[in-house]
């Protein structure tokens, strides 16, 4: 604290001495006297010179007093001031951000920035293929690409920037079941980008420092009969201000270049994508090495991570889904049979002629619609 005195102590044109001033139990002496402005300064930590601290449901409140002990003029028999005692005190909230420099990379909970009841909020969306609406259907077809955002709601907090530190693709909400499949490991490595059958990739760059945005080429596990997929990813932050780095990046495999390039930061924070060392010395998580991309191509649909569940670091786990796989062929069977289902009832009420009609007309359509989607697939396959 720096409290700065006026010797004009009670404002009736007399100064009083320096000497006679002091700050607190301990009477703490001035550090400075400025003669031009007839001031004394005194400069002090919260708790030094006996102070006392209080703690309110609200505030932290230091509490210490500024002493005046008048001592005799010429006259050392007579004094013409009072002696006074000035209550200081400094208020600092219990709820509010009081240092932006104390965040580490990942942690919890945010002690370092956090009111004392608030919470960051983590999230992820499916979103429509331009990025500009949530996506009102968990259902998707073999061939087409989901489009996934995370983001985290930052409040008060100073800039944030997120990172997706993993994902992984069960058959149940429980990210550990098997069989479970990795598409996002490593500390923000897309492993799924680095099959020879898939386009997946993080987007760059970010629309907001708060907001990745990656996609993922559908997939299903083989030999399941439900079609169904969870995929729960593990969200982080660092500082918006803190350089990306290995454990803190966003990597996404580059086919045409042969290399993992980052949304930010330099390329080599991307290498330990390929050897799957990316944490530090001596971090408890074992790694499998990434030996299955050498020699062999990657199953995407039989693949299950083996080993150690991933570590969960500071954060949150976030899950998305059941998402509900279908194939083509499946998707046609359905259209047609529900286009037939639906001219049977509209039949109904009519001449037996009309009817037969009806029906043929639908089987027509529909047997044009498949074509249609016969020939969508076919050139999707050939591109």
């Amino acid at each position: 604290m720096v409290i700065t005195v006026h010797r004009d102590l009670f404002g009736m044109g007399r100064l009083i001495k320096a000497a006679d001033l002091s700050l607190g139990p301990a009477a703490c002496r001035y550090v400075s006297l400025n003669a031009a402005e007839n001031t004394v300064i005194f400069v002090a930590g919260l708790h030094e010179c006996g102070s006392t601290l209080q703690k309110t449901p609200d505030s932290l409140l230091y509490s210490t007093s500024l002493n005046y002990n008048p001592t005799p003029a010429s006259n050392p028999v007579i004094l013409r001031t009072n002696p006074a005692v000035i209550p200081i005190e400094c208020h600092y909230p219990r709820k509010d951000n009081v240092s932006s420099k104390a965040i580490k990379p990942t942690w919890v909970p945010f002690s370092s920035t956090l009111s004392a009841e608030e919470r960051l909020d983590f999230s992820l969306h499916l979103m429509n293929d331009d990025w500009s609406a949530e996506r009102p259907s968990n259902r998707f077809q073999l061939g087409e690409v989901m489009h996934i955002q995370a983001d985290v709601h930052t409040g008060n907090h100073v800039a944030l920037r997120l990172f997706v530190d993993s994902c992984v693709a069960t058959l149940s909400p429980d990210r550990d079941s098997s069989p479970r499949y990795a598409v996002i490991d490593f500390n923000g490595c897309l492993v799924d980008g680095r099959s020879d059958d898939t386009t997946s990739a993080f987007i760059s760059p970010r629309p907001r420092q708060d907001t990745l945005q990656f996609m993922v080429d559908v997939f299903r596990f083989a030999g399941d009969a439900r079609n169904l997929i969870y995929i729960t990813c593990h969200l982080k932050v660092t500082a918006a201000e803190q350089a990306p780095d290995a454990l803190n990046k966003a990597c996404s495999f580059n086919k045409a270049g042969n290399i993992w390039s980052p949304v930010e930061g330099t390329r080599d924070i991307c290498r330990c994508c390929e050897t799957g060392n990316c944490g530090l010395a001596g971090q408890s998580r074992r790694v499998n090495p990434l030996d299955r991309w050498s020699g062999r191509r990657f199953q995407r649909d039989v693949a299950s991570r083996h080993g150690e569940p991933l570590v969960r670091e500071g954060g949150a786990d976030v899950v998305v889904g059941p998402l509900i796989i279908f194939d083509a062929d499946q998707g046609s069977r359905d259209l047609l049979t529900g286009q037939m289902e639906a001219e049977k009832t509209a039949s109904e009420g009519f001449s037996s002629t009309a009817g037969l009609i009806s029906v043929a007309a639908a089987i027509a359509l529909a047997f044009i619609t498949l074509g249609i989607l016969v020939y969508r697939r076919c050139s999707r396959s050939s591109v």
